[in-house]
Formats: structure tokens, C-alpha cells, sequence
């Protein structure tokens, strides 16, 4: 029997697929999800020899740390990963990832999206082509993703949970970041309409669910950050711990809902942040609004003559 399978057998772990793995947050998802049990899968385009990092493990902020080493990194604290090379805006590739997932595991129970392309800028200095690329890596990659994990969830008796990383839906977020936020809603609108499907569909065990940092988190992206105010920034591990949450919470407490990191902890009582901050005793600012919009209708369950467009092909 392939060593993956005796594996499989003796524990009968659950697996996540951490698609964004490769440095900050996503590898810090990865890492706390393997503390927790998990089998995870790290994919990402960045790969390397891991063999040859020195110091090891890397700065999780810089280049050297790759899908490669946040895999050995998993695996030598006693941890079961595998990288698997991604570039998401490559349907195909993503296909694969997923079917080499299913191969090596032979189930999926956690999909997190957290590949991402960024450009904060106006309309006019954002070019066609970055825009393209934010579409491409946010919106379709997410898109994509799902499309191929939702088989294996059917077969897993529609039992699994995906973690989506995009923020709630409100007007502020659209300002000097138009293109990105395009993309970045677009993300949250499929996390409220997957989490319909489900409803209406009688699927009571799988939940999808955005969570967004409600302050500054210490990562490539805020490397600037980091040299000048460190003050104002937390620890990707308030992120992975949000998660944590979200994957023990019951379904209906989480499926559809778009959340911020330290507001959900709040929820499920946590008290102490203190812990989060880069610096000791500081208090970061907070980057999020302390309440968001109602985005629910009087009329949210009148479907009225509701088209579906499978069906309409089916009968042409």
C-alpha cells in the first residue's frame, strides 16, 4: 500500500488545501492548520529547493519563503504537507492541483483561497493590464478554485468548509482602490451566493465564509509598514486563529457571513489581543469600521419567477 494511504488509514485526517500558501498569512494558515491535525496542502506559484535555504526556516515575508519551504517547515515540526505549484489564473492548473490534492489524500475538507493581486490606485493609474491581472488572480482564481473543489465535496456528502479571504461589502472599501476593490467584492458576492445555493439546496454541512483583517497584519504587504509604525501592526496568527474559529463554529453561525478577524474572536470570547501585537503594549489603529451595511431586503425570500439558466438550455 502507497505510503500516503497507510497514512490516510491510520488517521483519518482531515485535509485543507491552502491555495496562497507561500509566505505571510497564508503560510501562517497553513502552519496552524497542520498544528490542529490537518494534512495540508500549500499551493502557490513560488517554489524552490528547500534543501538549500540557509538560515532555515526563511523570513515568512521574504522571497526565500516558498510553497517549498512552508511545506518542509509543516513537515519537520512533525506536521503532513505537500506543495503543489499553482498559477491561478490558469484554470487548468487548478484542475490539477485539486485532482493531485484528491490523489495524494483522497478526500478535501478545507478549502482556503488566499491568493490575491494587489494595486491600490485611482481608475485612471490603475492600467488594463493590472486590472486584468487582479480579475484574473482574485475573482476567476476564486472562482475557478470552488468550481473544482465542489465535486469532491459532493462526494465528501457535501461536508466541508470554505474560507474565503475578502472583506465585508461597504462603500469606504471602494476609495483610491477602485479596481482592486472590484475584484475583492466580487470575492464576497460569491461567499453570499454560494451560501444561498447551499441553503437552498439543503445543504446543511458545508458553510463558505470572508474574513478580513480588522487591522493591519504583519506581512509582505505591509513591509513598509513594518519599518516605520510596527506599532500599528498584529500578527498574521490573530488571522489563522479567526479561522480556527470559523472551521469549529456550526454551519449556520458562519455560512455566508463576511467577517473581520478580531470581531469574530470577539464573538467566540476571546479577550486577550495583546498577544497579536508586533509590539508589546501597543494598540494597533483599527483599518475596518466597527459596523457595516445591512445588505439583506424586505423581500430577501420573494424569488419571484426565478430563472434558472440550466434549465432553460436543457429545454432548447
Amino acid at each position: 500500500m502507497p505510503a500516503c494511504l497507510i497514512y490516510m488509514t491510520a488517521s483519518n485526517v482531515k485535509v485543507a488545501l491552502v491555495v496562497g500558501a507561500s509566505r505571510g498569512i497564508g503560510r501562517q494558515i497553513a502552519i496552524d492548520l497542520s498544528k490542529h491535525g490537518y494534512a495540508v496542502v500549500v499551493a502557490s506559484k513560488s517554489t524552490s529547493d528547500a534543501t538549500k535555504v540557509h538560515p532555515f526556516p526563511p523570513d515568512p515575508n521574504s522571497q526565500q519563503s516558498t510553497i517549498s519551504t512552508v511545506a518542509r517547515e509543516i513537515q519537520e515540526n512533525g506536521g503532513e504537507a505537500t506543495a503543489i505549484a499553482c498559477d491561478t489564473r490558469d484554470f487548468t492548473q487548478i484542475q490539477q492541483m485539486v485532482d493531485q490534492t484528491i490523489k495524494k489524500y483522497g478526500r478535501l475538507d478545507v478549502l482556503v483561497y488566499n491568493s490575491g493581486a494587489i494595486w491600490w490606485s485611482s481608475v485612471e493609474k490603475t492600467p488594463m493590464k493590472r486590472f486584468q491581472l487582479m480579475q484574473q488572480v482574485n475573482v476567476e482564481g476564486l472562482y475557478g478554485t470552488v468550481q473544482a473543489a465542489l465535486p469532491h465535496f459532493q462526494k465528501n456528502d457535501w461536508t466541508g468548509r470554505i474560507i474565503v479571504i475578502s472583506p465585508p461589502i461597504y462603500s469606504r472599501f471602494f476609495r483610491g482602490k477602485t479596481a482592486y476593490a472590484m475584484g475583492k467584492v466580487g470575492m464576497s458576492v460569491l461567499t453570499k451566493g454560494l451560501a444561498m445555493d447551499w441553503e437552498r439546496e439543503g445543504k446543511t454541512n458545508m458553510a463558505i465564509t470572508s474574513i478580513w483583517p480588522a487591522t493591519a497584519i504583519q506581512s509582505a504587504a505591509t513591509e513598509n509598514l513594518a519599518r516605520e509604525q510596527a506599532s500599528d501592526l498584529r500578527k498574521p496568527t490573530i488571522f489563522s486563529d479567526a479561522i480556527l474559529a470559523m472551521l469549529a463554529a456550526p454551519v449556520h453561525e458562519v455560512n455566508g457571513c463576511l467577517e473581520l478577524d478580531e470581531d469574530f474572536l470577539r464573538k467566540k470570547g476571546s479577550t486577550d489581543f495583546e498577544k497579536y501585537n508586533v509590539v508589546p503594549g501597543s494598540s494597533p489603529r483599527r483599518i475596518m469600521p466597527m459596523e457595516f451595511p445591512d445588505l439583506t431586503v424586505k423581500e430577501q425570500a420573494d424569488e419571484g419567477n426565478r430563472m434558472d439558466s440550466t434549465a432553460l438550455r436543457s429545454k432548447i
